[in-house]
């Protein structure tokens, strides 16, 4: 069987995962309690990264390294960069790219990393489709969305800064980890999937609909990531 890694960057985010799994066991690697064991049969590692690109990278390197993962699945909440996607629907990562890279000076376009071949970074294919078939069965009340995740070290909570990521990138969601955990698995050649749910509309009136909706959110992450797991097999 696949062995699966789970990354979150808050513990609120994959609380309710460790609650699940059985035979569990834990080794702390650069300050991040990683939990190995299972659910339902299923082999799994799950970890709390800490919030931003660095600690996420680093998170994705260790799961590869000491424990041979065989696939990345990033879960948490991000806000959205699209009028159409509502407050807690999901959006499944169709790829993902680093917004605030910045080598511009050098003549490259936003958001492409100077000397590699792809900063843009694609999710393995069957799993976007796995995922966004199981969450129409899990949670049919939500919307759910393909499409392209940006990460930055920012929380964006500013309508004229939406908008340009949104035009810019033709993102549909933004966070500060996913491109990150995307670039390492790249690397690595390892398949990766970047899943989150909406707790705010990145703009204006972010900080008060975070706070709101943040629980939400999340329980709809982990409803999703419990019928995933059971079908990656």
């Amino acid at each position: 069987m696949k062995k699966i890694g789970i990354i979150g960057a808050m513990e609120e985010e994959v609380a309710r995962l460790k609650d699940m799994m059985q035979d569990v066991s834990i080794i702390r690697v650069a300050s991040m309690d990683f939990c190995e064991g299972n659910i339902d049969g299923s082999p799994i590692v799950v970890v709390r990264s800490g919030i931003g690109k660095v600690n996420a990278g680093l998170c994705t390197q260790i799961l590869i390294d000491r424990y041979g993962v065989d696939l990345v699945i990033n879960t948490g909440i991000a806000g959205s960069l699209r009028n159409e996607i509502d407050i807690a629907d999901i959006v499944i990562s169709t790829d993902a790219l680093q917004h605030d890279v910045d080598a511009s000076g050098f003549g490259y376009d936003l958001g492409v990393i100077p000397r590699m071949e792809n900063s843009i970074f694609k999710a393995d294919e069957k799993l976007v489709s796995l995922a966004k078939k199981v969450c129409n069965d899990v949670i049919p009340t939500v919307g759910v969305h393909t499409g392209r995740i940006v990460s930055g070290d920012q929380f964006i909570s500013d309508s004229e800064k939406k908008e340009w990521l949104a035009k810019v990138f033709d993102g549909y969601c933004t966070e500060m980890e996913g491109a990150a955990i995307a670039q390492a698995s790249y690397l690595n050649g390892i398949p990766f999937l970047i899943i989150r749910a909406i707790s705010d509309k990145a703009d204006n009136s972010a900080e008060m609909a975070y706070s709101k909706f943040e629980a939400i959110a999340i329980e709809n992450t982990v409803k999703l990531l419990m019928g995933l797991i059971k079908q990656i097999d």
